[in-house]
């Protein structure tokens, strides 16, 4: 597999104000724990924080890549060749792509807490899937490289 010209990659990490509630969670259950001693009351504190911490990162660490010939969104694998025109989300098309305007049949990379996003044709008659729609931070960045890649296969 070839690397492409304009190589991309993006993780689309949970906000920070989320670490602040896995803490807050790990609060609460040292509350809940408080009754039992002072050895539970930690043991929850410690325990609530991690567990909600995992589940934090876990949604937050899905990533966004151009490898080669293929555009590699959270576990699904795209071959460039099969993706049409990007067209590049403002907020308020953001937020409309992912209410009103929505098509069930789309691959939708979605995560509130990210204002912008990437809506992607697809191209190949075989797939049911009208369109990608990636949040990003960065779609202009990602719309390039996914020219790029377009360019060198």
């Amino acid at each position: 597999m070839q690397l492409s010209a304009s190589p991309y990659e993006e993780r689309l990490t949970a906000p920070r104000s989320w670490w602040l509630i896995c803490v807050l969670v790990g609060i609460a259950m040292a509350l809940i724990f408080l009754p039992f001693g002072t050895l539970p009351l930690l043991g929850a504190l410690v325990g609530g924080t991690a567990v909600s911490a995992v589940v934090a990162s876990s949604y937050g660490s899905i990533r966004i890549r151009v490898v080669g010939d293929s555009l590699i969104a959270g576990e699904a694998r795209i071959p460039v060749a099969a993706l049409g025109e990007a067209e590049i989300l403002d907020p308020e098309e953001t937020r409309a792509w992912r209410t009103h305007k929505a098509d069930p049949r789309a691959f939708m990379l979605l995560r509130a807490y990210i204002p912008t996003a990437l809506r992607v044709q697809v191209t190949d008659p075989q797939d049911p899937t009208p369109y990608l729609y990636l949040s990003t931070r960065e779609p202009a960045r990602l719309a390039a490289a996914l020219e790029a890649a377009r360019r060198a296969a």
